[in-house]
């Protein structure tokens, strides 16, 4: 008798389904999925926010219209591509910030950025 779980008509899948947990163990345990954000921390990325980037993203990331990228809408799972803005620049607009901002900045400015500003 074949088991209930057993489609007959997609031939290889056993042979698939390794790969298939694999890849959902990596989305699941994947840096973008790493706890949310302590409200320390979030409080904490509000002062580097406010030394390092309120001048051009507008206080609490309300940009009034100005050049810079509205930080609110930024994707909340993408931290190698904040990491790297901020850390490298972006064209003429947005500085490196790779000399004056250590790690423990970093990952509280995130923590603020994924609060979108509303803690």
């Amino acid at each position: 008798m074949e088991n209930a779980f057993h489609l007959s008509g997609w031939p290889g899948r056993r042979r698939h389904l390794p790969g298939l947990v694999a890849a959902a163990a990596l989305l699941w345990f994947s840096p973008a999925r790493a706890a949310d954000p302590t409200p320390e921390q979030v409080d904490q990325g509000r002062e580097v926010y406010a030394e390092f980037c309120a001048t051009c993203h507008g206080r609490d990331m309300v940009n009034a219209g100005g050049f810079a990228f509205d930080l609110r809408t930024f994707p909340r799972a993408d931290l190698d591509r904040f990491r790297s803005s901020v850390l490298n620049g972006k064209g003429q607009g947005m500085p490196a910030w790779r000399d004056k901002l250590a790690d423990d900045d970093l990952t509280v400015l995130w923590a603020y950025i994924r609060s979108g500003g509303n803690n």
